[in-house]
């Protein structure tokens, strides 16, 4: 996902020309296997999801594997996730999305977003790394926004990652080690758009800590792919992508 800030958010692109220390962490996160989850839940957890009991077959590798769901959110960002490795597995897929949207090119959403998942003595450590990041006016330039980060008149700014698949590489009783594996869209629809949108394919590894109740983000890694064959297929126009991002929303809660 080339030219783009990242985090967590989770989820970036590279700035051109630019080998900042804090442009490479944003580069990391904003920015979100086809061998997915193979952890399975056991029968315990069949039992209390109130389905009449027996145990539940294991989880294939190509199959959907989330079991718990979290109702509470934390700045528009799913929160209150299980102390497990689902749990840990399930906040590095949502704080990937929150951290390769475009709230983070806006100031009060991006001071939320990194408020709400990072460890608390690392958001504060990263923030102004971030700020400085994503209000450099060169690299907004390089992604064809004004200094505002707003998108030019008649344009559509798009930047959203959708993860394909989570895999724990190490869990501890209060932290994870969990892999991202997403796909994702960024750039400006509209005509006269100078960085049409693209699709790129990243993994992310998300070090996560028990903090306060819930898993957050304290540090991660970026590397490009798995990267599917491309299909022969004909790219859209930029009126019809821009009408996708506008009536498709994104989701809220993965896994």
């Amino acid at each position: 996902m080339p030219d783009r800030p990242g985090d967590v958010y989770g989820g970036a692109r590279r700035g051109r020309g630019s080998s900042s220390r804090s442009l490479v962490t944003v580069v990391g996160v904003v920015v979100l296997l086809i061998a997915a989850i193979a952890f399975a839940n056991r029968g315990d957890d069949a039992a209390s999801s109130g389905d009449g009991g027996g145990d539940k077959a294991k989880t294939s590798p190509t199959a959907a594997s989330g079991d718990h769901l979290v109702t509470t959110k934390s700045a528009g960002i799913p929160s209150g996730f299980p102390h497990t490795e689902e749990g840990a597995q399930s906040a590095a897929a949502n704080y990937g999305i929150a951290l390769g949207s475009t709230g983070m090119f806006n100031a009060d959403q991006r001071h939320a977003i990194v408020n709400a998942v990072y460890a608390p003595d690392v958001a504060a450590a990263r923030q102004p790394d971030l700020d400085s990041a994503y209000t450099s006016e060169k690299f907004l330039t390089n992604i064809g926004l004004d200094k505002n980060g707003a998108a030019p008149a008649g344009q559509t700014f798009i930047s959203r990652i959708i993860p394909v698949g989570t895999k724990t590489k190490a869990s501890g009783t209060d932290s994870a080690t969990v892999e991202l594996w997403y796909t994702s869209l960024f750039g400006l629809s509209g005509d006269g758009s100078t960085n049409p949108v693209t699709e790129s394919w990243y993994t992310t590894t998300y070090q996560l800590k028990w903090t306060n109740g819930d898993w957050k983000v304290t540090d991660f890694t970026q590397k490009d792919g798995p990267v599917p064959v491309g299909r022969d297929q004909k790219a859209s126009t930029a009126d019809d992508m821009s009408k996708a991002v506008e009536e498709f929303g994104g989701f809220t809660y993965a896994r």
